[in-house]
């Protein structure tokens, strides 16, 4: 097993530059509601850009965090989220591909969020395994296994880099619910201050 990391420590073994955080789209935003587009340079720009989503997920105190969350339309995601025995898991993960889940694997059924629908939850059942290959900021090939709430987020960034927030798998009648508190949040002026929702300064 790697040696568990917090985020300013990985940056550092991986040689990002300082990031800056940034407001998180909200539902209805158009690069939520669309899949990624694939990275093919792997340099200074997409460490940026990594760079910017881990402070951007620490200021809004998620556990993962999509590039489209932030408005860049590039298939990469970030986390820092433990598993099912508390060990946690930092890094970023390009181009993902979830695998399917191995013959026998249970479902897990428990309240999921999004920084992009923020402060409301609904349960939704996804594999308490999951598994996802792509590559690391270097370009190289890479494999991340998960259990917990790791898998849950492993499953929840790669669906927003194919333009499918965790909404959109509930029930039809819940995700009503779940949206139009959403929006109340957002007339009323109760959103989070890392949030797109929050009025701007």
């Amino acid at each position: 097993m790697p040696n568990e990391l917090d985020i300013d420590e990985w940056a550092a073994e991986v040689g990002l530059p300082e990031g800056r955080p940034r407001r998180v789209t909200v539902h209805g935003s158009p690069v939520l509601h669309r899949p990624c587009q694939e990275v093919t340079e792997f340099g200074d720009e997409l460490k940026q850009l990594v760079a910017d989503m881990l402070e951007s997920m620490d200021a809004a105190e998620g556990v993962g965090l999509a590039a489209n969350q932030i408005g860049e339309d590039a298939r990469v995601f970030v986390y820092d989220c433990p598993d099912e025995t508390g060990f946690y898991h930092v890094g970023a993960i390009v181009n993902p591909v979830l695998l399917a889940p191995e013959p026998g694997v249970e479902e897990d059924k428990d309240d999921e969020g999004c920084l992009s629908v923020p402060l409301e939850f609904s349960p939704l059942a996804r594999p308490a395994k999951a598994s996802v290959t792509g590559q690391d900021i270097e370009g190289r090939p890479i494999r991340v296994d998960g259990t917990g709430l790791f898998a849950r987020c492993l499953q929840h960034e790669t669906d927003h880099l194919n333009g499918i927030l965790y909404v959109d798998r509930l029930e039809p009648d819940a995700r009503e619910a779940v949206l139009a508190a959403n929006a109340q949040r957002i007339e009323a002026h109760e959103m989070p201050p890392w949030s797109e929702g929050t009025p701007r300064d």
